[in-house]
């Protein structure tokens, strides 16, 4: 009997594919057209390459600042921000829930001050920034926009992401504040402000990338992606935004794991089904419709064993994003299953991607891998099996009820302990691990943060609270929490605040004490 082959979605693969396997109407879907499953541009990477971040932020902002220099030295196209756990709930480095973790995961941002300091020698207008921040990220967009306006900067000109994306916070990743439903408020807040005052910044960054880490399937990254996508396009309309006016702010924010066939065919069905969902939405501007989307390579398949091994798979990663047609990349350092990475390590995941674009050929011309009866057909299937995902969602009313009832969690939850029950039964192969492994004890270098960095983002604290005007701060901390409580855009507020040099702790408890934290 011939052997059965899935994917980790279940996706039964055949031994050959025809014609057989892909209908005609595939044939005659065109890039830079509806629905898009070719490309949201017609000359894609011909045109203009996808850009090249390098997610990065540790320790304090002065030392963060040096490696932004040096990735943008090396050829970096964007800057890629990573927080701390503290910057990440809304918590000062001087509080004491913040010990043990100031500066560990990522920079420590308290105010505007460090802000000054992140972007040190850095002109905002001439450089693209994504922030890959939820809970606080209405205070960091409002730090940013502040330095922006310092700089002399024209708002109109400032490009970048915030994350924004509360909802996979609840399902997958855990750093949220406030319950779900005033999240969505400030997100919607934070939509409408941006469409009049920063209109080519991106105000959500839709992410399935913490949910496929959390142990979710393709099939489920890109369902519940999609789902959580629906439900904060909603939440806009219900506030009166207009569809074509928002909708081309809004970008998504992937996974790419080592199954590269699957994972090409995951971001052509995406696009596909995110342009009928629009259409069916309102939409009728097509670049509304359209699915653009930044990639990381797959943080949860690096191994610890053989770590060098990861640049091999960090390398089949940025094939997929490539061949998938992303509009933006980080790909990971070989050494992220142990530290964060070295600047070797990140030199080296840059290279990938540099020798990609230069030499593979991949980006010479528009999805090469269109008209492959493997690919199409398998871009219908996964494409078939996230609707009947979403079908379950909206008849449970929403990602919203979905999440608060526990069923993306669980589904996640089941999915993660099949892959692992798979690795530990030997069903799956991951090389170095469980097959092919080495008794060589591995030297690796290991990048280490400090724990006093806590203590001089304390000093930090100390010395901005005694010049700063504390009747000022106190007055337009008062004006935020009546914006609240008011239903009030609380945007044009909260940089007011940042200006008068309240901290991200501050503007953080004063929407705490109305809308409580989430349990």
């Amino acid at each position: 009997m011939p052997k059965k082959v899935t994917t980790d979605s279940a996706i039964e693969i055949k031994e050959v594919y025809t014609a057989a396997d892909v209908p005609s109407s595939t044939q005659i879907e065109m890039p830079g057209q509806f629905p898009f499953t070719r490309g949201v541009q017609e000359d894609m990477y011909r045109g203009k390459l996808w850009t090249m971040r390098q997610y990065a932020g540790f320790s304090t902002a002065e030392e963060s600042n040096k490696r932004y220099h040096y990735l943008l030295s090396q050829g970096v196209m964007g800057l890629s921000v990573a927080f701390d756990l503290p910057t990440q709930i809304g918590y000062d480095s001087d509080h004491a829930l913040a010990e043990g973790e100031v500066g560990k995961v990522g920079v420590a941002i308290d105010s505007i001050e460090d802000m000054h300091t992140l972007f040190k020698g850095i002109k905002l207008e001439e450089v693209s920034t994504s922030m890959t921040i939820n809970a606080t990220a209405y205070i960091l967009l409002s730090f940013y926009v502040a330095l922006a306006k310092q700089q002399g900067a024209d708002l109109n000109k400032i490009t970048g992401t915030i994350q924004n994306d509360i909802l996979k916070e609840y399902a997958a990743r855990g750093t949220y504040i406030y319950p779900p439903q005033p999240s969505m408020r400030i997100i919607t807040d934070i939509f409408e402000w941006c469409s009049k005052e920063l209109p080519k910044w991106n105000t959500i960054s839709i992410s399935g990338y913490h949910i496929r880490e959390a142990g979710s399937t393709a099939v489920q990254e890109i369902a519940f992606t999609l789902s959580n996508g629906k439900a904060y396009v909603q939440a806009a309309l219900e506030k009166g935004l207009d569809i074509n006016v928002f909708g081309r702010r809004l970008s998504f924010f992937f996974n790419a794991h080592n199954n590269l066939f699957e994972e090409i065919a995951k971001f052509r069905a995406a696009r596909r089904m995110w342009a009928s969902i629009m259409k069916e939405l309102g939409a009728t501007d097509p670049r509304a419709m359209m699915l653009r989307f930044h990639t990381q390579t797959g943080g949860s398949t690096l191994t610890a064993q053989q770590p060098q091994n990861n640049i091999a798979r960090v390398t089949v990663q940025t094939l997929a994003a490539v061949l998938g047609g992303t509009q933006s990349l980080h790909t990971n350092g070989f050494d992220e299953a142990l530290s964060l990475p070295t600047e070797e390590a990140a030199r080296i995941a840059l290279r990938t991607q540099q020798i990609v674009a230069f030499e593979s050929g991949a980006a010479d011309t528009v999805d090469p891998l269109a008209g492959s009866y493997f690919i199409e057909s398998l871009t219908n299937e996964i494409e078939q099996k996230a609707y009947e995902l979403i079908a379950t969602i909206d008849a449970m009313g929403g990602s919203v009820s979905a999440i608060e009832e526990g069923f993306i969690q669980d589904a996640i939850a089941r999915s993660s302990y099949d892959y692992q029950r798979k690795i530990e039964n030997g069903e799956k192969i991951i090389v170095g691990v469980n097959k092919f492994q080495t008794t060589e004890k591995d030297t690796t270098p290991v990048f280490k943060i400090d724990d006093s960095i806590r203590q001089i983002q304390t000093q930090k604290l100390a010395s901005l609270r005694n010049n700063r005007n504390p009747a000022k701060c106190d007055q337009v901390l008062q004006g935020l929490s009546d914006k609240v409580t008011a239903g009030e855009n609380i945007m044009p507020t909260v940089i007011e605040a940042v200006e008068q040099k309240c901290t991200l702790g501050e503007i953080a408890d004063t929407l705490r004490e109305i809308y409580g934290e989430y349990k």
